[in-house]
């Protein structure tokens, strides 16, 4: 469906709830924005749009284990900072593969799949470096490919071991990244120097960079070279976009951005943000995606339309024709063929052990593992959008010994979530209701929520 346009404001954030690390493209009237998964499955979501306004969910181009094996992996591991890029016909994806993030080492792998339809089918991956993380392909004009992405050093007496942002030529008929490495930017005052994009314009490679941390300091940066392998000369007036600086606004955590220009020469950069809820501020959705509409200087630098560097709630929209889509539903009563698409799991995909069509009307989920394991979990899982939801579901079990149990759950990883279960209970006989917390790995059971459940035929 397609309206016309009207005066009307972009409201932030446009993906909310756990949509981070947003890598934005355009491909004719089509915009696309890819997000970090982290340790689910299935992995890097893509939202589409054709207004900027409007978004729905197209898929995930990551869906087999040959693509992606996240199993053991730690807690927000797995698939960090996507980049979605296109180049003659043919769409790119890199991304990491974070096996492990512990004190000064980093096991970070890097690769490339690639379609010729954004539906996919996408490739097997292609392994291209594990000297750091969110890697970023540019397709220079002379038709060369470079890769660059933030690098490790474990030796650094820097507590973050950021060492700035490396270069290197991408052989798209050997598959492989050849020629020397070379680190082209070491990053601006504010440090912590990652999520690196290159682009050109008039003369001059632009580089575009998060800086200061993802936490309540975070940003974006500018740097600029006529030559892609530096030197870069940083932005006047850097940041150009953070909320640091606004501990009270409710878009806290700005930064990691991706620019985007529209047909008639509008520019808009998605980046990431947090909405902080409570005394605490803790950003219970998680990292989320906004827009921002941009302007070039007269000398060539790139600033928010309004001049200033702070993260807005509302901004103008663009010239585009306003293009509504569906919204993803609230209910889903398991009447289709397929499960939808806008479920998830840790570390394995969701079909693995839910099935919709072994009884209409009912998905059918297969026990696994514990909840706190690393491998397999039987949870079957949607992302929160709000922080004011009711969650309900009707469910038929029959526990039959004390390792049994299921129910709803409230889930932050595995050592954090509010879990209501049906259980067998030998104390009192029969199935039973209780509320178990785990904060931190502690466990909290609530004893006065047993209570006792008659098992019908």
């Amino acid at each position: 469906m397609q309206a016309s346009f009207s005066n009307r404001m972009i409201q932030n954030p446009v993906l909310s709830g756990f949509h981070p690390d947003p890598s934005i493209l355009r491909v004719k009237d089509d915009y696309y924005i890819a997000t970090s998964t982290f340790e689910w499955f299935p992995g890097v979501q893509i939202n589409h749009s054709k207004d900027l306004v409007h978004w729905d969910l197209l898929g995930y181009p990551l869906t087999r284990v040959s693509q992606l094996n996240m199993i053991g992996e730690e807690d927000s591991c797995g698939v960090w900072a996507p980049c979605l890029s296109y180049d003659k016909g043919r769409f790119y994806l890199i991304y990491t593969d974070v096996k492990s993030f512990i004190g000064s080492f980093k096991d970070t792998h890097n690769y490339l799949v690639t379609a010729e339809d954004i539906h996919g089918p996408w490739s097997e991956p292609i392994y291209l470096n594990s000297s750091g993380f969110d890697p970023s392909l540019f397709h220079n004009r002379d038709g060369r490919k470079y890769l660059v992405n933030m690098v490790m050093d474990h030796r650094s007496y820097s507590a973050s071991k950021f060492a700035g942002i490396v270069l290197q030529e991408y052989s798209e008929a050997e598959r492989k990244l050849v020629g020397p490495k070379k680190v082209i930017f070491k990053g601006s005052h504010l440090g912590v120097t990652e999520g690196p994009h290159l682009y050109w314009k008039d003369g001059y490679y632009y580089l575009m960079t998060a800086e200061g941390g993802t936490g309540y300091h975070h940003a974006v940066t500018v740097a600029r070279s006529r030559n892609i392998d530096g030197p870069y000369e940083v932005a006047p007036n850097t940041p150009m976009l953070t909320s640091r600086y606004f501990p009270t606004h409710e878009l806290q955590k700005a930064g990691h951005g991706s620019l985007v220009e529209t047909p008639d020469h509008q520019w808009y950069l998605a980046h990431l943000c947090s909405r902080p809820v409570g005394q605490e501020r803790r950003c219970i959705l998680g990292r989320e995606t906004a827009i921002q509409k941009m302007m070039w200087t007269e000398d060539n630098w790139l600033r928010m339309a309004d001049g200033s560097n702070f993260a807005k709630l509302e901004v103008p929209e663009s010239s585009l024709p306003e293009y509504p889509v569906e919204k993803t539903p609230d209910f889903d009563d398991f009447d289709g063929d397929e499960l939808g698409k806008f479920y998830y799991s840790p570390r394995i995909m969701p079909q693995r052990f839910a099935d919709v069509k072994a009884r209409k009307g009912y998905v059918r989920i297969r026990g696994q593992e514990s909840r706190t394991s690393l491998n397999k979990v039987s949870i079957l899982a949607r992302k929160l959008t709000s922080v004011y939801a009711r969650i309900t579901t009707k469910m038929e079990f029959v526990p039959e010994v004390h390792q049994h149990s299921a129910g709803l759950i409230l889930y932050y990883d595995n050592m954090n979530y509010i879990n209501l279960r049906k259980y067998y209970s030998e104390t009192l006989g029969q199935s039973a209701l209780s509320i178990i917390h785990l904060e931190n790995g502690v466990k909290t059971e609530f004893l006065n929520t047993r209570i006792p459940v008659e098992d019908k035929p």
